[in-house]
């Protein structure tokens, strides 16, 4: 196989997140003849951070293409709490912004924590909050949102025609972002699931069990081939920099899973990059298109409700 050959049994993300960005644009063009207005995203970005400049520009992007208008307020590195508080209070209150999206990480001077929760949850379009993230756990019950990440690695998976319900999932890492909401969302689709962690004793034997490896612990190649059984489908979240003379920036991206070695056994894999990241921008554009749905059904309710009296 040549280099610029893809292998045949990858999940392309790229693609799959094309198709995702289509259906939503053809949805918002809809809504747009029939209402004359379109959604709102409002991105907070605060500091220089290079990468966090390189998501919000992809957010944008991706904003422009569906055609969801784009609001985007930077604040110096050294704003205060309240500052950017204030920020988001101004943008809960603003009718045409359908969904918030405070960039992660915030300076260490921030409470992280706080500013989320102060997110609207008609507008909380990452899914972070407790309320998303709660209804994400329990049984028939769905959140306003789900988390962007974890809801690309299911639509990865189902627009690959993945069998999911009653297959065994193992989950590598536990963050609030990837591994425990993911876990929750392949319980809602009938998989048996594992999580490993840091204490986890053996990992390698409770992976050999999986039919459905998500890896989400922030380590680079820690998946070996040694760990996966034949024909195992694998969902690489990690995104690594890691060093590498051949290119010319002196460094490359690289997942969770050893790639290269884990290729062969795999019946389906996600390269990295090229595969969780577009589809994570992808279901932010789901999100917000979901919020400015159940807008204009709130305003029709209110008009409904002025027009009886």
């Amino acid at each position: 196989m040549s280099k610029k050959e893809k292998p045949k049994n990858l999940i392309d993300g790229r693609k799959i997140s094309r198709q995702v960005k289509e259906e939503v644009k053809e949805k918002i063009e809809e809504l747009k003849k029939l209402h004359g207005k379109s959604p709102g995203l409002a991105v907070i970005i605060v500091g220089d951070r290079p990468d966090s400049r390189t998501y919000v520009n992809m957010k944008k992007k991706a904003c422009a293409f569906v055609g969801i208008e784009s609001f985007e307020r930077k604040l110096e590195v050294d704003v205060t709490q309240e500052e950017l508080l204030k920020v988001v209070r101004e943008y809960n209150e603003n009718p045409e912004i359908n969904g918030i999206l405070v960039q992660l990480p915030l300076p260490k001077h921030i409470d992280e924590e706080e500013v989320l929760s102060q997110i609207s949850l008609t507008k909380d379009v990452d899914g972070f909050s407790p309320y998303n993230i709660g209804k994400c756990a329990m049984k028939g019950r769905d959140p306003l949102f789900f988390p962007c990440t974890p809801y690309g690695c299911i639509q990865l998976l189902k627009r690959s025609n993945v069998e999911i319900s009653g297959k065994e999932a193992v989950i590598i890492g536990r963050s609030n972002i990837v591994g425990l909401p993911v876990s929750f969302l392949l319980l809602k689709e009938n998989a048996t699931i594992t999580i490993c962690h840091s204490r986890t004793k053996d990992i390698a034997s409770t992976v050999k069990r999986a039919d459905i490896i998500i890896a989400a612990v922030g380590i680079p190649k820690f998946v070996k081939a040694e760990w996966v059984k034949e024909g195992a489908v694998i969902i690489d979240v990690g995104i690594n920099s890691v060093e590498d003379k051949t290119r010319k920036s002196g460094r490359r991206l690289v997942g969770d899973v050893d790639f290269e070695n884990v290729k062969e056994k795999a019946s389906l894999i996600t390269p990295v990059p090229g595969g969780v990241g577009p589809m994570t921008v992808a279901m932010l554009m789901v999100n917000t298109l979901r919020g400015f749905e159940r807008t204009l059904e709130s305003e029709q309710k209110e008009k409904e409700k002025e027009e009886e009296k």
